[in-house]
């Protein structure tokens, strides 16, 4: 007997896997691709487009969640699955994160992406690594108004934060 979810897994993924050759192919931008699920439906895609946007966040996985996030109308993700040709690097990992993405399954993680000649690994050990120790130093210049823009924000009347949501327990 057929699994559904694990024939619907293979399918979505095969997509993204699809889309992120096409996009190679036609000078757009590195082998990724990606595509956002609700309710069992796609209702967004993305390849990588780097090289023809001339944008260094068009990732495939942040393509397809700006298509999501507008389709829907809404920056919050909650209902939707992310398949993706291969393990988001740590930009797009955030992105997942903000947009409060359910799930993401990936076919290639990010050795087989290293071995391509893509900086993901190194991304990642980059995040834990004390912020001036980094490749490109990043110097912290603390002014006394830089909390200023937070006490606003915070006394505003506001939707609810967007954002990721600090988990209060593992999923």
């Amino acid at each position: 007997m057929r699994d559904p979810e694990t024939e619907n897994t293979f399918r979505f993924l095969e997509e993204a896997l699809t889309l992120g050759i096409q996009g190679m192919e036609q000078g757009e931008g590195g082998p990724f691709g990606a595509v956002i699920v609700q309710n069992g439906s796609i209702i967004a895609r993305g390849w990588n487009r780097v090289l023809a946007t001339h944008d260094p966040t068009a990732h495939a996985e942040i393509v397809a969640l700006r298509h999501a996030a507008e389709h829907l109308g809404r920056d919050r993700l909650e209902d939707c699955i992310l398949y993706a040709s291969c393990e988001p690097c740590p930009m797009c990992m955030a992105a997942l994160y903000w947009a409060q993405i359910r799930k993401v399954f990936f076919s290639a993680d990010r050795h087989d992406a290293a071995a391509a000649g893509f900086a993901d690994e190194f991304l990642y050990q980059e995040l834990v690594r004390p912020p001036a120790e980094r490749y490109i130093p990043f110097i912290h210049v603390p002014l006394p108004k830089s909390q200023e823009p937070f006490r606003r924000f915070l006394t505003r009347p506001m939707p609810p934060l967007y954002g990721p949501q600090i988990p209060s327990s593992s999923r």
